[in-house]
């Protein structure tokens, strides 16, 4: 007996073929990814975490913008942890800046003398920054598992794609928006100032004793300027270091947008959130209602770490599962 196909059969055929190898390389992230390959892991990092944090407090969050920096630049797939002159730990926003790597290497020693090749460094970054936020008093969340570790490492885009504290209102929103996040995204991630340290050279195009003529920034108040020109003295390298909150400089709550209600934004990105043009129709309302309800900015907080924490994700077949988080396996 003759067998003959129609063109709209074999299209089928070759349609579902391609769903089938489509689905065998992705899969979705998932909150038990690693219950029964790992199942002490979350007990694993949290050790190492709370350690790290005990040695020195501001690592809660400098682990926290590594998984930032990480998710902007090819997805969240440990690319900024390579190794290299040409990564992205030489490019112009995190030479000098980012930090934490010894920590990470710590917690992947721990993780693989538990499971050895199962883990990548790309969901340890993902818990890492779960975990600072925790035990610096901020909310919790289950964190989406599953990705795989990238292969390269992309300065040019790390130099393109990061949110810079001297941009407007409008072009950091635009690199949100580049990597499929919102308005909502821009303020309640930018809340995550309420920890860690900012060098003087971040902000001191605010302070005139930098640019040598005029006042400083008109946004800025004016006894918080006198505090920052007497800690960033003229001549300096810019290399000293302030509390992006000064009032609660260790503690993750929603002191930071009061202080942008204040003109006590430290860093001219954060402050624009809420003062100029730009932000009376997009961010000013949220900094205000972060500033008055801790809770709201925390769920919203969480949302978009979930969010942010699934940009472009290696899964599946793609990229690896790194031994060292600092060098692609051979």
């Amino acid at each position: 007996m003759q067998i003959s196909y129609k063109l709209t059969d074999v299209s089928c055929v070759l349609t579902c073929l391609m769903l089938f190898v489509a689905a065998a390389r992705s899969q979705v992230l998932t909150e038990d990814f690693y219950s029964k390959t790992c199942p002490n892991l979350f007990n694993i990092v949290r050790k190492e975490i709370r350690t790290a944090i005990k040695n020195e407090m501001r690592m809660a969050a400098s682990l926290l913008r590594l998984h930032f920096h990480d998710c902007f630049v090819n997805g969240c797939d440990a690319s900024v942890l390579l190794d290299g002159n040409d990564g992205e730990k030489f490019a112009a926003p995190n030479l000098n800046s980012a930090r934490g790597f010894e920590v990470v290497d710590t917690i992947k020693t721990a993780v693989e003398s538990a499971c050895s090749g199962i883990v990548s460094c790309a969901d340890i970054l993902a818990i890492a920054a779960r975990d600072s936020v925790l035990l610096c008093g901020g909310p919790s969340w289950k964190v989406l598992l599953g990705r795989r570790d990238g292969l390269v490492s992309n300065q040019a885009g790390a130099n393109v794609s990061l949110p810079s504290p001297f941009e407007s209102l409008d072009e950091i929103t635009a690199k949100f928006i580049a990597v499929g996040l919102n308005i909502t995204d821009v303020v309640s991630l930018s809340g995550s100032h309420t920890i860690g340290l900012s060098r003087c050279s971040s902000f001191s195009n605010r302070l005139s004793n930098f640019s040598g003529t005029g006042a400083p920034d008109s946004t800025l108040d004016s006894t918080l300027a006198s505090e920052l020109q007497a800690a960033c003295p003229a001549n300096s390298d810019g290399n000293n270091t302030v509390p992006l909150d000064r009032n609660s400089r260790d503690l993750f709550d929603n002191h930071y947008f009061s202080n942008l209600l204040n003109g006590r934004g430290i860093l001219q990105s954060d402050q624009s959130l809420y003062s100029g043009d730009a932000a009376v129709s997009t961010t000013r309302n949220l900094v205000q209602l972060y500033s008055n309800n801790s809770a709201i900015f925390f769920r919203d907080f969480v949302n978009s770490m979930i969010r942010m924490g699934n940009i472009s994700p290696l899964t599946g077949s793609n990229g690896q599962i790194r031994k060292n988080c600092r060098v692609v396996n051979q």
